[in-house]
């Protein structure tokens, strides 16, 4: 029985903890740890399981994220969130919502474990703020308070969206047929002037270690990459044949279409646009291998 209530609310526990860590492999590994807590005690004797389950879960989340911050401030190059496939039939790993929005990810990066924890169970889940004091051990003022500060952050920082997910394909669109013809001119009027390129290969693939900034100097490195030297020359950073065949389609990938280089069955590298007034403001290029597995291809069945 107490086999069936945990999967029960699995995938809840599972989008808790990627929220609050940004990462799957993290995230799945607290969720373990949640099911080997939940095996000890006995369920009947427990009046509210998913409420119970969310605290067990939101605690190892916020224990895992102090642990693993040192690791990624000494990260190669910018550390960005891992991304998950949110097509329509990959959804069973993680809740779909508003709140797996890449650079929403981003933005909560910069928050502090218990800022970030709070603002993922009220704004995404919709927690009491009692029950959230319960699960950071704060009492409920303090914990409104947590909520406030987190919440002034976050709407400082993040990107302000005025499109709808129409256009952001459209211009998404675009942007690829602007690339692979190496139209630089197409390129820099999708681009804003002060436009940013945030690059993740985790120090394994050919990727920008600095924040690349300016329409120009991003529109060169995209059009650069993009060639068919460019991606020869990225594939074989990646450990792949340069003449392996690959795809670049897009894919939903944290509630948003983005761009997906696959190379022999999986995925490469993925870029997702941050789009605000007409223009992407934000390109954010994730490479890294060890963040890729759970993209899969587009059209397969892997899920995160």
């Amino acid at each position: 029985m107490s086999v069936e209530i945990f999967e029960e609310h699995r995938r809840v526990l599972a989008g808790v903890a990627y929220r609050i860590l940004g990462s799957v492999a993290d995230a799945e590994d607290v969720v373990q740890e949640a099911w080997l807590r939940w095996s000890r005690v006995d369920a009947a004797g427990v009046a509210d399981p998913r409420a119970f389950l969310v605290r067990v879960t939101g605690r190892l989340a916020i224990d895992r994220l102090r642990a693993v911050k040192a690791r990624r401030e000494a990260y190669v190059g910018p550390w960005l969130p891992e991304p998950v496939s949110t097509e329509a039939d990959l959804s069973e790993h993680v809740e779909l919502a508003d709140s797996v929005d890449l650079a929403l990810l981003v933005v909560l990066e910069t928050l502090s474990p218990l800022e970030r924890a709070v603002f993922v169970l009220r704004e995404a889940f919709g927690m009491p703020f009692a029950e959230i004091g319960e699960v950071i051990g704060r009492a409920e003022p303090a914990t409104r308070q947590l909520a406030r500060r987190a919440r002034e952050h976050v709407r400082e920082r993040r990107p302000r969206f005025d499109v709808g997910r129409a256009e952001r394909r459209e211009v998404t669109e675009r942007f690829i047929q602007a690339c692979s013809e190496g139209d630089l001119d197409g390129l820099l009027r999708l681009l804003a002037d002060d436009v940013k390129l945030v690059g993740d290969g985790g120090g394994k693939v050919r990727a920008p270690l600095r924040v690349l900034r300016g329409a120009a100097g991003v529109a060169r490195f995209l059009v650069t990459i993009a060639s068919e030297r460019g991606a020869r020359r990225f594939l074989a950073s990646a450990g792949l044949p340069e003449s392996a065949g690959y795809t670049v389609e897009i894919a939903d990938v944290n509630g948003g279409p983005a761009v997906v280089l696959t190379a022999e069955g999986r995925a490469i590298a993925m870029i997702s646009l941050v789009v605000a007034d007409g223009v992407v403001r934000t390109v954010y290029l994730l490479a890294n291998p060890e963040k890729m597995s759970h993209l899969g291809g587009p059209g397969t069945s892997e899920s995160a």
